[in-house]
């Protein structure tokens, strides 16, 4: 299992959205665990667990760990791809996925007594920025990304800076303004709130 992999399609972005797959990753990065295990552990059926499987194998979050021969099945066992996923400028495609992550990612801003309670108003308008944003980071080198992801001498801490970097870096200046543009108005529209 890899430290850190990241994804620039935005399918896999929407497919770990997902609450149920959230659970599956959170289980899969401890152990590896076979789809009758999972379902064991979130009290689901097993045909629930591999319909999820199936999906997150698809865009790469989960892979097969090992296959064992029990008389005359086959026991698949799976794990995480990595300890942490970290997703590149994609964008939800589904509208509804889209509105539920944000309210949730500003729910535990709200909760840790950052920002107050929001309304519809503010999300949406978050929604346009983060949206405008991503635009902007559309523009940058992926392929940089990847190959950070996949320098093996490297720590998480040490990956994420230099994710964060190589994309400041690749914007031009007119889109780096713009950015900083956004950032702020991002900023002022949850600092009123």
């Amino acid at each position: 299992m890899k430290t850190v992999k990241v994804f620039t399609d935005s399918k896999a972005f929407e497919i770990a959205a997902d609450k149920t797959r959230r659970r599956i990753i959170h289980l899969l990065r401890a152990r590896v665990l076979s789809v009758s295990q999972i379902a064991d552990e979130l009290e689901m059926t097993p045909q629930a667990i591999y319909h999820h499987i199936r999906k997150m194998l698809e865009v790469g979050l989960v892979e097969i760990a090992k296959e064992e021969r029990i008389e005359h099945f086959i026991e698949t066992y799976y794990q995480a791809t990595a300890e942490i996923f970290h997703f590149t400028y994609g964008e939800i495609a589904d509208p509804q996925h889209r509105e539920t992550h944000y309210k949730e990612l500003l729910n535990v801003l709200n909760r840790v007594g950052l920002i107050q309670k929001i309304d519809e108003s503010v999300i949406n308008r978050y929604i346009e920025l983060t949206k405008m944003k991503n635009e902007i980071y559309s523009c940058c080198q992926p392929e940089i990304a990847v190959k950070i992801s996949e320098i093996d001498d490297l720590d998480f801490f040490t990956k994420q800076e230099a994710l964060e970097l190589s994309t400041i870096i690749s914007l031009n200046d007119k889109q780096f303004e713009e950015l900083l543009s956004i950032e702020k108005e991002i900023r002022m529209l949850l600092k009123e709130k």
